[in-house]
Parts: C-alpha cells; sequence; structure tokens
C-alpha cells in the first residue's frame, strides 16, 4: 500500500512487495542504515547500545526480531524492552547510556501500518541532516556486516515501566499528595496498546481509581486508533456510566494524550497542552513552544503567566528545537504531545497525565468546569488523499499566492492568519495526505472555513 521514508525514520504497511511496502526487507535495510550511521558516526567506540521497544501491533513482534537481529549482526548491543512506549524508549536510551534508540510503532495508523521510529543518544528524535544521511546510507546499501566474533549481544529488559513511573512521580511538580487526596475516579481507552499496561500502572501508583476500556495490548484495535471525537464514542458513554471524574485516551505508542470530560464532551486534545502548560506556568515562570498546526489558546494561556509564546515547523524534533532555543520551560504539539524538559524532550502522556491530575486536584474543580475556564477556538481538522500525479508543492504554491494580502506563512507548508482565525496547509511527513487545520472562533465557522479552503484545493487539482 505505501512506503513512507523520511527523517525520522520508514512508516509503511505491512506485506506486498519490496520498497512499496514495510517488508520484511524493508525493516532490514532501514535498520542496517540506522546502525551503519552510528557505527560511523561513533567510529572511536569501542561498542555500541541501541535500546528498542514496540507497541503492541501485530507485526510489533516481527519487526522488532527484525530490527534487533539486524543491530546485532552490525555489532551492536541490543537492549529490547518489548512491549513500550515511546516516551519510554526515550527515557531509556540516556539512563542505559546507550547510542540511539529504535522505537517500533506506526503511532495513531491503523493496525496494517508499522514504523521504525529513529532516536539519537539523548533519546531524542533525529534532526534533518542525520535522517538525511541515514536515508542516503540506505540508498547506497552499503553495509559492512560483523565478523563472527565481533556480532553484538541482545538482552531483554523489563524494568522500565516502573522505572518510567518512578521518574515521573519524582518530578517536582507532579503533587502526589494532593491527587491521592482527590481520590479521582478515571476511565482509560487504550486502543489494546501499550498504554493498557503503563497508564493503569500510573494512576495505581497515584492511588486513582482506574476503570479500563480496550486496555489489553494484543493489538486488534476496536476503533481507529487516533485520538479524535469521532473515535471515542465508547469511552464518552462509559464515563458518564461509571460517574468517572472523567477519562484518559492514548495512542498506540502513548505519546498523545486526549482528555473526556464528566459528562462525555471532549476536553479537546488541543488543550490537553494548554491545561498542562497552565499548570506548569502557574508554578514556574517561563515560555512555551507549540506547532504551527496548534491551538492559539496556548498563546493566550502563556501570555496570561506573563511567559512568551512561539509557534515552529511541525514535528517533533522542530518543536523540542524551538523549545530549547527559546529555554521554554512546556511545550509540545496540540495533538495532545505534552513536551516537559524537567523530565525529557520527548511527547510523553505519562508526563502528561501526572501534570493533569496535579493541576486538576489543585484547581479543585471539575473537568468541565477546567475546561470553560480557558478560551473558547475551535478546530476542524481534514485531509485530502494524495495521488503520485498531484504536484503538492504547486498546491501550496497556489494557495499563498491567492491569500499574499494575508498574514502567510510558510516555513511549513502555508500559513494563512486571519484576524480571528486561521488555516494551515502541509504535505503530512507520515502519510500520503495534504493536511488543512483551521482554528476560529466557532466549530461552524472553522468547518466552515476548512469546506471553503478544501473546495479551492479541489479547483486547483481538477
Amino acid at each position: 500500500m505505501s512506503l513512507i521514508k523520511s527523517i525520522s525514520g520508514i512508516r509503511g504497511t505491512i506485506g506486498g512487495k519490496v520498497a512499496d511496502n514495510l517488508t520484511p526487507i524493508d525493516a532490514v535495510k532501514f535498520a542496517a542504515a540506522y546502525g551503519s550511521w552510528l557505527l560511523k558516526r561513533n567510529s572511536s567506540k569501542e561498542q555500541l547500545i541501541v535500546v528498542i521497544g514496540r507497541d503492541a501491533r501485530i507485526s510489533g513482534k516481527m519487526i522488532s526480531s527484525l530490527v534487533a537481529n539486524t543491530l546485532v549482526g552490525l555489532g551492536i548491543d541490543v537492549i529490547d524492552l518489548g512491549l513500550s512506549t515511546t516516551p519510554t524508549v526515550e527515557v531509556a536510551v540516556p539512563i542505559e547510556n546507550a547510542d540511539g534508540g529504535i522505537i517500533l510503532t506506526a503511532s495513531h495508523n491503523p493496525k496494517q501500518w508499522n514504523a521504525l521510529k529513529l532516536l539519537n543518544e539523548k533519546g531524542e528524535f533525529l534532526n534533518g541532516d542525520d535522517g538525511n544521511q541515514i536515508l542516503e546510507i540506505a540508498a547506497s546499501d552499503d553495509f559492512d556486516f560483523a565478523q563472527v566474533d565481533d556480532l553484538g549481544s541482545y538482552s531483554r529488559n523489563k524494568t522500565y515501566v516502573e522505572k518510567h513511573i518512578d521518574e515521573v512521580l519524582n518530578l517536582e511538580l507532579v503533587d502526589v499528595d494532593a491527587i491521592k487526596n482527590a481520590n479521582f475516579k478515571v476511565v482509560v481507552d487504550a486502543v489494546n496498546s501499550t498504554g493498557g499496561i503503563f497508564i493503569p500502572t500510573l494512576l495505581d501508583r497515584l492511588g486513582v481509581e482506574c476503570i479500563k476500556l480496550y486496555c489489553e495490548p494484543n493489538g486488534e484495535f476496536p476503533h481507529n486508533p487516533e485520538p479524535l471525537k469521532e473515535h471515542l464514542g465508547d469511552i464518552s458513554k462509559l464515563v458518564v456510566e461509571e460517574k468517572a471524574d472523567f477519562g484518559i485516551v492514548v495512542d498506540p505508542d502513548v505519546d498523545r494524550l486526549a482528555l473526556v470530560c464528566e459528562d462525555g464532551s471532549m476536553f479537546g486534545e488541543e488543550y490537553t497542552l494548554v491545561a498542562c502548560a497552565d499548570y506548569v506556568l502557574s508554578k514556574t515562570k517561563g515560555n512555551t513552544v507549540s506547532n504551527m498546526s496548534s491551538s492559539r489558546a496556548l498563546r493566550d494561556v502563556t501570555q496570561k503567566h506573563g511567559g512568551s509564546y512561539q509557534a515552529s515547523a511541525v514535528g517533533e524534533v522542530n518543536v523540542v528545537q524551538l523549545m530549547k532555543d527559546t529555554n521554554a520551560v512546556i511545550g509540545g504539539e496540540g495533538n495532545g504531545g505534552i513536551i516537559y524538559p524537567d523530565s525529557h524532550y520527548g511527547r510523553d502522556s505519562l508526563v502528561g497525565v501526572a501534570l493533569f491530575l496535579s493541576h486538576l486536584a489543585n484547581q479543585k474543580m471539575t473537568c468541565k468546569e477546567l475546561r470553560m475556564s480557558y478560551p473558547s477556538y475551535y478546530m476542524s481538522k481534514n485531509k485530502i488523499q494524495l495521488t503520485p500525479q498531484i504536484d503538492v508543492d504547486k498546491i501550496l504554491e497556489v494557495m499563498a499566492d491567492k491569500y499574499k494580502n494575508e498574514d502567510v506563512l510558510t516555513i511549513d507548508g502555508v500559513k494563512v492568519n486571519f484576524e480571528t482565525e486561521w488555516v494551515h496547509l502541509r504535505k503530512s511527513n507520515t502519510e500520503p495526505i495534504i493536511r488543512i487545520y483551521t482554528e476560529s472562533t466557532t466549530q461552524e465557522k472553522a468547518d466552515d472555513l476548512a469546506k471553503r479552503i478544501i473546495s479551492e484545493i479541489k479547483e486547483i487539482i481538477a
């Protein structure tokens, strides 16, 4: 169906033809390219270590085995966390003094997809230069595998559920006592992936009663795994039935966090970061960063606390770099990704859950009341499927010219800022689509703006 190579890794559907899909040969080839890049980068080091972990996808064990043994074949030691999360692998890399990490997950994509997401020695995603070097190595097939006496070792490490949770609970702003005293009851939808292991364990350590929904890590996603409103009817209903304080939804690799209010309404994945930032900024003065497709609400909350807000190009590596450049105390992406530097520079739903619980416990208000305390913006997130014949760059160029009299940004696709609303058009790095994000002061206005823009794009394509 599809194979997408980018600076952040390789992503595709399982099965099919080599180079068109994520086949075993493609998994080995890309793992070999990454391992070769590490060896070249650390040529003076005697022995390299890579940490790997996977979500619960059906194909996960196969892809993980291929990747691990390819690295061993290059002479690299592998520490396998097994069923894990993206942020857990990110946390483990520096703890293990590893030279890199690979997470086997296709994040929010459906079950037929899988991917290799690549980390550096800091447990952070690779920058553009590093990613392009790996793509070049993969294209060259220039691999030099180890002799039999120099093969790497393989070991399993199952301690990182507790190690990651310990790290979260030890954060200064995680108010464990306040959370325990609040006697929260929550419902968790982990889409039958590894969040079903990590989130309930975290909640148990925090004294929170947990009602599990789809928490069996078998990779059989019971609904579309992207944590959007249209996919979350079951948890919305169960939160109300159980009289829970709120609901927690994570994607398969647990780096996106969405919340459901006690009445079954969506807190809004854009507002996950807003709420956590509000709490952090109330305790720590500083700046924030999110990407260009994220809500203006973070800007408003940041300014309320006397901080400065900056917007980066889309992509976690871009958010992280701008956070470092501006000394941001919290940042992330409007898809529910919380990046809290006091923990690590990566989106982390465990950190997000702990900060949100701390905020709610200290505010002594309901989840719905907290959501209503923030500026109300409404987003419409749409996409247009691409075919090889469509010239995306041409489309974006035409749209930028069409709105040249408005405030137009072109550092990442095309973003047009109107007085009370905006639209952001960009080609996805992970799927063959154009994303169309709009935001306005009502849902109807956001939807209408999206429909208008989509219509204009289709006229160009036609």
